[in-house]
């Protein structure tokens, strides 16, 4: 009981004061604390978790639940945005505190898409794209990487996806190529593929530059997006695996469920997720 104690005690300090429900579950299963260290774990949010709203109320909704670290969706910031359009945008979020980190994710089926997608990511002032190339257009991709010296993370989209359904799908196209060359590993769509994401984070640790953290209710094609901690994820697994490869990424939360309303549900992940963190290094 004093445990979980501490764990809600924590998870609701993590939120700064944000509208945060109950805690619902927690893994009996405990971290083995000594082969993790105290390396900090940045929490952000996914863009697209703000689907349904505009670039001003997607930065209340952060400044509510206190998250910081935002990966910039198009759908609040159009690839083919003016100079003066992104100046304004960017002047917002620098205004209200928030840092965007990279931009995506963008969907790359020409040449043109890729062109597009490095001098966006240019323009906004970040040296990381969140991607997903045609595996025709992965060379090219890789030039123009090695011509920005940007990052580029493939998006790994879970069963459905005739590309990169599995994180080992995204690896075994990289693998060879530009160390810049890596993947941001959703989680979610991971497990649903089939593969345990904690297992995901340490096999392709040195290719693994961001992270889309959710939960589901089915470890299965079937799956949905749940609240974070109510579903079948092994979140102390998952920080345990991070710690142990001293992950210097961001980990963004990615909220699908109630995407009209989606407050008390991000802040309910968040709160969780920052008290899966928070009580691993005790």
């Amino acid at each position: 009981m004093s445990n979980r104690r501490k764990f809600i005690q924590h998870s609701v300090l993590g939120l700064s004061g944000a509208a945060f429900l109950p805690i619902i579950g927690q893994s009996n299963n405990k971290i083995d604390l000594a082969l993790v260290s105290n390396f900090p774990i940045q929490v952000g949010m996914a863009g697209y978790t703000f689907a349904q709203f505009s670039l001003d109320q997607s930065i209340a909704m952060m400044k509510r639940i206190g998250v910081k670290n935002l990966s910039l969706k198009d759908i609040h910031l159009p690839l083919n945005s003016s100079d003066e359009q992104i100046n304004i945008a960017m002047t917002k979020f620098k205004e209200a505190g928030i840092n965007i980190y990279t931009v995506g994710v963008i969907y790359m089926k020409t040449k043109e898409a890729v062109d597009a997608a490095f001098m966006y990511a240019k323009k906004v002032g970040v040296n990381m794209i969140v991607g997903v190339p045609n595996y025709n257009l992965i060379e090219y991709a890789e030039q123009k990487v090695k011509e920005f010296d940007f990052k580029l993370a493939i998006h790994n989209h879970g069963p459905e996806d005739a590309l990169y359904p599995a994180p080992g799908d995204v690896y075994q196209r990289i693998k060879n190529l530009d160390p810049r060359m890596g993947m941001c590993i959703d989680i979610g769509h991971s497990l649903r593929a089939g593969t345990l994401p904690e297992k995901a984070i340490r096999d392709f640790k040195d290719r693994l530059f961001d992270l889309h953290i959710k939960d589901i209710n089915l470890a299965a094609k079937e799956g949905k997006a749940i609240e974070i901690g109510r579903g079948v994820i092994r979140f102390d697994e998952v920080v345990e695996s991070l710690r142990k490869i001293k992950y210097q990424g961001m980990c963004s939360i990615e909220f699908e469920k109630d995407m009209t309303d989606p407050l008390p549900g991000i802040a309910e992940s968040v709160g969780y997720f920052k008290g899966i963190i928070a009580g691993s290094t005790e």
